[in-house]
């Protein structure tokens, strides 16, 4: 009970004009964080949470592509409407960010750099951005010249390092601050182990303690309402991203917004119950991307839901290829619905891989205050 009194001390964060209590984000998720799986989150936890939509190509928004458009959807009702933007050039960012807010389509801007993917990192994007300490200055720089006069929040999201060996995290939290962002957020490991492994909860105390007029939120293995609360007391960090623990259990923002508040935690759901959630996903996703192309994308989700469950071989495989909404309701009600939420559900899912050597543009780490931007780097597909 300690751990939740300490959290409780402060229970909401100011990000710009925005409260945000409990002090939860969702991350940005590619391929994950649409606007359907936003819409479940939300009815879950709390409407003063901000739920971030999947990452969006700067490149692609200063050049109109549709199929942008569609990722950068918002739900009627959704606000803040939260966007981050991927990017290496300022000018391409901050005139994307123009765009946005002159357009009105969000409420708040975060960059991308926290991804360890070799396809963004090798042109110098995402988690390898940071060594660049003057280009990284510029881009936050432009962003928030671009967002000021609509009162838009801009906030950064960035990792340890690259490595071990070239630790930036605390350098882009000061750069960030000083350049006027109104939080940061740090996954608190390097590019290099990339999901592996444990996250170093200390560097997030760390960066709460070179950082002091800003928000800092923590990222990295919460899978519990409890790894939240636990975040918060030991680093002193003034909120929670969330990211891989809300895979297939939406209802995680209802634990946290529980445990933030010092109340009693829901109780877990049922496999009947999960069910109920996992049609309602398929729905909202059929209302967005139209039936066949939703069902394609709700089966990457189905391990999740039912991890730890007793399903059987033959139920899970049918789960996994099904391709229409009325093959998902037979499916859901062949499940057993009373039985309880599994303990073994719980610790970490989707991606955790190996760690590994981080792909670089050649000569990237020979000169930190270098800020060029990388040929042809804010070219890559929208999505991440």
């Amino acid at each position: 009970m300690a751990s939740v009194q300490n959290a409780q001390k402060e229970v909401s964060v100011q990000i710009g004009p925005y409260p945000v209590d409990p002090p939860v984000v969702l991350a940005p998720m590619a391929g994950i964080t649409n606007l359907a799986f936003r819409k479940l989150c939300r009815e879950f936890g709390s409407p003063t949470a901000i739920y971030v939509c999947e990452m969006i190509t700067a490149r692609a928004v200063v050049e109109r592509n549709e199929k942008t458009f569609h990722m950068m959807a918002f739900d009627e009702d959704e606000y803040p409407r939260s966007m981050q933007l991927y990017g290496v050039d300022p000018a391409t960012l901050g005139e994307a960010v123009r765009i946005i807010v002159g357009e009105g389509w969000a409420d708040h801007t975060d960059l991308n750099l926290g991804c360890p993917v070799p396809k963004v990192t090798r042109l110098g994007g995402g988690a390898a951005l940071p060594y660049k300490r003057r280009l990284f200055a510029e881009i936050i720089r432009a962003m928030v010249k671009a967002a000021e006069p609509a009162g838009v929040p801009v906030t950064v999201k960035f990792r340890v390092g690259i490595d071990d060996d070239h630790q930036t995290f605390l350098d882009a939290g000061r750069i960030a601050e000083a350049e006027g962002a109104a939080a940061v957020a740090l996954h608190a490991r390097t590019a290099a182990q990339r999901y592996s492994g444990t996250a170093d909860w200390t560097a997030i105390a760390r960066l709460k303690e070179a950082v002091t007029t800003i928000p800092v939120l923590g990222n990295g293995d919460i899978f519990s309402a409890a790894d939240a609360v636990t975040m918060m007391a030991q680093t002193g960090c003034d909120g929670v991203v969330v990211g891989r623990g809300c895979l297939g259990r939406p209802w995680l923002f209802a634990d946290l917004s529980a445990a933030l508040r010092g109340e009693d935690a829901p109780t877990p759901p049922t496999l009947g119950e999960v069910g109920t959630i996992l049609r309602r996903h398929a729905g909202l996703l059929a209302a967005h991307h139209g039936e066949d192309k939703g069902m394609r994308d709700l089966r990457k989700h189905m391990a999740w839901y039912f991890m730890g469950f007793p399903l059987g071989a033959d139920l899970r495989r049918h789960f996994a290829t099904v391709s229409s909404l009325t093959e998902l309701d037979d499916l859901i009600g062949q499940l057993e619905p009373t039985v309880p939420f599994p303990r073994d559900a719980e610790g970490p899912r989707g991606r955790q891989g190996s760690p590994g050597k981080v792909a670089l543009p050649h000569g990237w780490l020979d000169d930190p205050d270098d800020r060029a931007v990388p040929t042809a780097a804010d070219v890559m597909h929208s999505g991440g």
